[in-house]
């Protein structure tokens, strides 16, 4: 598969014709891997608006297979297009007839998203033949923009904030007190509306980088919700604190991401060097 940076500028690319479609690189933000965590945590950032998620009929068909499909189904609408050769497998197969009963009719389908769940449509659109492989190869090769060039051509830049988010400066301080290294902080304002900063640092081992966790969510006030992933493996750990949003990570899985590429940030060392 090609490198993220590589997929997400292709599906700009892609998109650029329709004005309406936007390109996200919120899954790597938010560090999920399955569409039902991915959901899930849209909604806890964005609790007054309404979903509906998109997928192909051949998704359709293999669904069974994803993790908490079923309560998936039955927590966000679902418009499901037709693909070459899925139609029938797809809406004889194991989810199409669980939820055979909240099928809407694709007239309906403009009303999706002020449906309660469990509602899907199944759209018998005009199939194109290619692959998306196909698609890929015959593009000519370019090179991958970073994520933050790609969302920022795409939305408004936020107001300034009247006063600086009074998070930051708290999760800055644990950071430095549990001896992280390679703090950076990235302001997303004009780039994402999913937080206000993201704060990128690394623990010399898995068991810094949980004990760094520990640390800031304890530092964090008692009000604040949060929302911790990935630190029972101490490789990579998301402290999601809402306004702000911190990556910890092991030097060398840091590396291979490299979120600061992905961000527009200049990476640790060209940041010391200015000082």
């Amino acid at each position: 598969m090609a490198p993220f940076a590589n997929r997400l500028a292709s599906a700009v690319a892609l998109a650029g014709a329709q004005p309406r479609i936007k390109v996200s690189p919120l899954e790597a933000a938010l560090h999920t891997h399955y569409t039902a965590d991915t959901i899930a945590a849209l909604e806890r950032r964005f609790p007054r608006t309404r979903f509906v998620w998109l997928m192909g009929g051949d998704n359709l068909a293999q669904l069974p297979h994803w993790k908490s499909w079923d309560a998936l189904m039955a927590r966000v609408p679902v418009a499901v297009f037709d693909r070459p050769q899925t139609s029938l497998r797809a809406l004889a197969g194991k989810a199409a007839r669980r939820f055979a009963r909240a099928r809407v009719p694709a007239a309906a389908a403009r009303r999706l998203a002020e449906m309660a769940a469990p509602a899907w449509v199944f759209f018998h659109s005009p199939l194109d033949p290619r692959s998306a492989s196909d698609i890929r190869r015959k593009r000519a090769p370019r090179k991958a923009a970073p994520v933050a060039s790609l969302t920022a051509r795409r939305r408004k830049p936020r107001p300034p904030a009247a006063a600086p988010n009074p998070l930051l400066p708290a999760i800055l301080a644990s950071l430095e007190d549990g001896k992280a290294v390679d703090i950076v902080t990235i302001d997303l304002a004009g780039k994402t509306l999913m937080a206000d900063y993201m704060v990128i640092a690394s623990g010399r081992s898995s068991r810094q980088v949980t004990a760094l966790a520990e640390h800031l969510v304890e530092a964090l006030p008692k009000r604040q919700r949060v929302s911790v992933e990935g630190k029972a493996q101490g490789d990579w750990v998301l402290i999601d604190a809402g306004d702000v949003i911190v990556h910890l990570f092991r030097p060398e899985i840091r590396a291979y991401y490299n979120l600061e590429k992905m961000w527009g940030a200049a990476p640790p060392e060209a940041e010391a060097a200015r000082h």
